[in-house]
């Protein structure tokens, strides 16, 4: 794929930042224009991921997502036939809502995890960029009569997060109201227009990290006018990062792995990270799965499978949260060529560890780890997501991970924030 959906991505390579390819499948090289879609290069960090998560945990911090594609549904009918498709109501999306929902296919599965920001005029869709084909042409498969039309304007925009308890000010000082709720108010759910830069973004407030999260989505021209804008400029940087970056008026430049972390201890499943499109919703966990589907309304693609799950009362699989038992973690190490991240060098169960439900020879899987890290803010203790078995999914259950060596004990916790902000 060309740098032209990475707008920020020379600014990136300036700042000494480490990459990441975004993409299922394929590989390639930093220096090279990447094969095609979907695809994206990602900052994993600039500077060591203790200091950024610093940022985001207690001023506010910038994340450049070209991993997320923008779709846009215009016409007069696009509300009713959104809502004969999607699993959530929106005959009440009003303008300056935003609402996130799922888009089935006709078994039931997650084909993908949507969130809509309507403005009145027309409604904005926020897609992984690895979902986001399929989600156009499965919805234009179904537009017959209506007066509606969806287009992939993912090359036109760019999006943005920032992240921390200070981010709703620092954008409201740096930004222009234009339409919608003020910057300085906005709840989650809400939507602004303002101006930054001279150019028009549309912000919603989505808490991914259990800080204020506010999205922004900006014209890709002006993208980088707008990040610079809002976070200081490498000439400000301490000396090799390992300061914190002046935090008065602007946000620090983070990468994924700062915001990976905090949004594991808020348990905020991510779509192709903890569940993808083999996922039923039910499966997704019940904060996920009341955040996106209506039991209550009318129907929609995929319903039948919904209502079949709903009535016999639970899935044969879930995503819980765990907290596991490695003992004493050590602090982040050094950044020298063995970690240049920082990050803090202890056991970890990683993605696709093997749960077992008894710590003796021969016990039989019952689920896997889907994401996990070591929590800063719960003194660097072990956490994770997983999809297990219904029959091991109840808080308090004991399960058992198989870590290097050795087994490892993993009790499942309710379900909600590992952090409660």
């Amino acid at each position: 794929m060309s740098d032209l959906r990475h707008p920020l991505l020379d600014l990136h390579r300036q700042g000494d930042a480490q990459l990441m390819y975004y993409a299922i499948g394929e590989s390639a090289s930093a220096d090279a224009a990447a094969p095609g879609p979907p695809s994206a290069w990602i900052v994993e960090a600039f500077d060591p991921v203790p200091v950024e998560y610093a940022a985001l945990r207690t001023h506010a911090a910038i994340f450049d997502m070209p991993h997320r594609s923008t779709l846009i549904i215009s016409g007069s009918e696009r509300q009713s036939f959104l809502n004969r498709m999607l699993t959530q109501e929106l005959k009440d999306l009003g303008p300056f809502m935003a609402r996130r929902s799922f888009w089935l296919n006709r078994k039931g599965r997650i084909d993908a995890d949507l969130r809509l920001i309507e403005l009145g005029d027309r409604t904005i869709v926020d897609v992984d960029i690895l979902a986001a084909r399929r989600a156009r042409t499965g919805l234009e498969a179904f537009i017959i009569t209506e007066e509606c039309a969806i287009e992939d304007a993912s090359a036109r925009f760019a999006r943005l997060s920032i992240h921390g308890p200070a981010s709703a000010a620092l954008v409201a000082r740096l930004s222009r109201p234009v339409s919608g709720v003020p910057i300085a108010e906005i709840a989650p759910g809400q939507v602004a227009v303002v101006e930054i830069a001279g150019a028009e973004v549309v912000i919603d407030r989505q808490d991914t990290t259990g800080e204020i999260g506010l999205e922004l989505l900006a014209p890709m021209d002006a993208a980088a006018s707008v990040y610079q804008t809002l976070s200081p400029s490498w000439a400000e940087r301490p000396a090799g990062g390992q300061g914190v970056m002046p935090t008065g008026p602007l946000a620090r430049r983070i990468g994924w792995h700062a915001v990976n972390i905090a949004r594991i201890e808020n348990f905020w499943p991510m779509y192709y990270a903890d569940f993808g499109p083999d996922s039923l919703p039910a499966e997704t966990g019940e904060r996920t799965l009341n955040d996106r589907v209506s039991f209550k309304k009318g129907c929609y693609l995929g319903q039948e499978v919904v209502a079949r799950m709903h009535a016999l009362g639970h899935p044969k699989q879930r995503l819980v949260g765990l907290r596991l038992d490695v003992g004493q973690t050590p602090g982040a190490t050094s950044t020298g060529a063995g970690n240049p991240l920082g990050l803090p060098d202890a056991p970890q169960a990683v993605t696709g560890t093997m749960l077992v439900g008894a710590d003796e020879p021969g016990a039989p899987a019952v689920g896997a780890v889907t994401s996990s890290c070591l929590a800063p803010m719960l003194s660097q203790a072990h956490i994770a997501i997983a999809m297990v078995k219904w029959s091991h999914a109840s808080p308090g259950t004991v399960l058992f991970a198989q870590l290097d060596d050795r087994r490892i004990r993993a009790t499942v916790t309710d379900g909600g924030p590992f952090v409660r902000r």
